[in-house]
């Protein structure tokens, strides 16, 4: 019998605090039914595909997919969603990896105080190869290396995009624009990237 978990909204208010203070733009509470899971979206990962598919423990074909997801959902009733809005000139310059890496390393501060809170189920999602963003010096992830454990641990998160995830569906859940220059014609063109914490 599944068992949620429930969130209180002290508890919210402080995981949504701790994102905005961390460099996220903004943060919300959805309910895990909001959570569109597409299984197209994943299999993009090999095709076309993605120059990192394979390479690390946290990307297809090493994660369950959205077949794995979606089992993995019905013990989950709520989830955390957050993001973060990169000028355009920035997500497509060598720069947009360091905005990547802060989008790992706030999902894991959230993940983290959210089982210190008591929910120790957690688990956080976010975009980017770890690959890429945490090892892009080292020749193999010493993830999938026979007894290797993951470099960063404590920062590398796997990517919503080999489970199937429709990031767009969850901006339009939230009511946050692709696109901030659309609603407020004067600011930047800007992209946003997110990153999802499921709590328990």
């Amino acid at each position: 019998m599944t068992n949620h978990h429930q969130i209180t909204q002290t508890d919210v208010h402080q995981l949504i605090q701790q994102a905005c203070r961390s460099g996220a733009s903004d943060a919300a509470l959805i309910l895990t039914g909001d959570i569109l899971i597409e299984d197209n979206l994943a299999m993009l990962c090999k095709d076309p595909g993605c120059k990192n598919y394979g390479l690390s423990k946290s990307c297809p074909p090493h994660v369950s997919g959205p077949d794995g997801f979606r089992k993995r959902l019905k013990s989950f009733s709520q989830a955390i969603v957050f993001k973060i809005d990169v000028p355009f000139e920035i997500l497509i310059s060598n720069q947009r990896h360091d905005w990547f890496r802060l989008l790992h390393e706030i999902a894991a501060a959230i993940e983290h105080d959210a089982v210190e809170m008591g929910y120790t189920r957690s688990k956080a999602f976010a975009g980017g190869s770890c690959k890429q963003l945490f090892c892009p010096d080292h020749v193999a992830c010493r993830a999938l290396a026979q007894d290797g454990e993951c470099r960063h641990p404590e920062v590398a998160r796997p990517s919503m995009s080999g489970f199937g995830i429709n990031v767009t569906r969850l901006l339009q859940t939230v009511g946050w624009p692709m696109d901030n220059s659309k609603t407020d014609p004067g600011s930047p063109a800007t992209g946003t990237i997110s990153g999802l914490i499921l709590v328990c």
